[in-house]
């Protein structure tokens, strides 16, 4: 049986605020827990109005202290957004609090529009630029800074120790995310876990998976490469009901692709009531053909295809069904019985 992980974007429904979905996401990773998913990582993205994923280390501080087994880790941290010695400090402190249960996932995207970018490296376009074309430095600065001897620095005349934390003893897993064959090169060059974002476009996904296992090189930490995708999945007690939950995230993919204005998540009932053009209705059915769409039966079928297909022994499910009117607003009970469904 495919071993499942969970990934959360902490999703903000029309009916709630930042608070309401933040306790609605804190439920679902003890649900992911009490379930015995592998792992529960929450990703970056600014500026959205549907998403609170803002800042995954204060998340995954907050989901960690909430569970009691499963990993908690982020899905990413957008590299080039942040210093790499913020990152190592917030990673080794958070491996210090919750030994064996942080993983540091790393993007090279910004995850979020320009102006949002511009103003998260401080108003410079140019060093926004250059963070990116510093990525593969950076990930090697993070990796060293985690470790529990840290480095030495020369600083004029004498040579200074640098740590991301004073006496780590254990250090949190690095994994490499990516959607092309860029990332695949470069965890595969340097030794590191690599994850592919199926869930974005699934399209791809083969070719950089191949990429990254026939170009591996060893590393002390992972002598064997380490893989697996993501995909977006909505389980229901019956496909026909499985894809009305579906039709939320569906319209809020559309306007994400096509350049509409962005909203909250809609209610079920509230995405029923809009009218969608027949190219709208084309789209969202091609985009959701690539998603685990469907009973608890054809579900599990569609991931163990999957998994075979690409020979990953993990899978992490995006849970995005949505909600109906009415619903406690401290809770994604629809998000819930998804995993309940697929429960390992």
């Amino acid at each position: 049986m495919t071993a499942l992980s969970v990934l959360d974007l902490v999703t903000v429904r029309s009916d709630q605020t930042t608070g309401d979905a933040l306790a609605a996401s804190r439920r679902l990773a003890q649900v992911a827990d009490e379930l015995g998913y592998r792992r529960y990582w929450v990703a970056e993205h600014h500026n959205m109005p549907a998403v609170a994923s803002t800042n995954p280390p204060v998340i995954i501080a907050m989901l960690a202290a909430a569970t009691q087994r499963i990993k908690v880790g982020s899905g990413g941290v957008m590299l080039p957004n942040h210093a790499p010695l913020v990152v190592a400090e917030q990673f080794a402190l958070l491996e210090a609090a919750f030994p064996g249960r942080i993983d540091l996932g790393i993007g090279r995207a910004p995850g979020t529009d320009p102006l949002t970018r511009y103003v998260l490296r401080g108003g410079s376009a140019e060093s926004a630029d250059d963070a990116v074309s510093k990525f593969p430095e950076y990930v090697d600065d993070i990796r060293t800074l985690m470790s529990t001897d840290g480095v030495e620095l020369q600083i004029g005349p004498r040579r200074q120790p640098l740590r991301a934390t004073p006496a780590a003893t254990s250090v949190a897993t690095m994994w490499l995310l990516g959607s092309s064959d860029y990332s695949a090169r470069l965890a595969a060059e340097k030794g590191l876990p690599y994850v592919f974002a199926h869930h974005f476009s699934g399209e791809g996904t083969g070719t950089a998976l191949d990429l990254y296992r026939s170009s591996y090189r060893p590393s002390p930490e992972h002598p064997e490469p380490r893989t697996f995708l993501t995909v977006n999945a909505v389980v229901a007690a019956t496909e026909e009901e499985a894809r009305r939950r579906a039709l939320p995230n569906v319209q809020q993919m559309i306007a994400l692709r096509t350049g509409a204005p962005l909203h909250p998540q809609r209610t079920v009932e509230e995405a029923e009531a809009v009218e969608m053009t027949p190219d709208q209705r084309a789209f969202g059915e091609a985009m959701s053909k690539r998603w685990v769409v469907g009973s608890a039966d054809q579900a599990r079928e569609q991931l163990d295809k999957l998994a075979a297909e690409y020979d990953v022994d993990e899978v992490m499910v995006h849970p995005v069904a949505g909600a109906s009117a009415g619903t406690d607003v401290t809770t994604s009970p629809a998000r819930e019985e998804t995993l309940r469904l697929l429960a390992p």
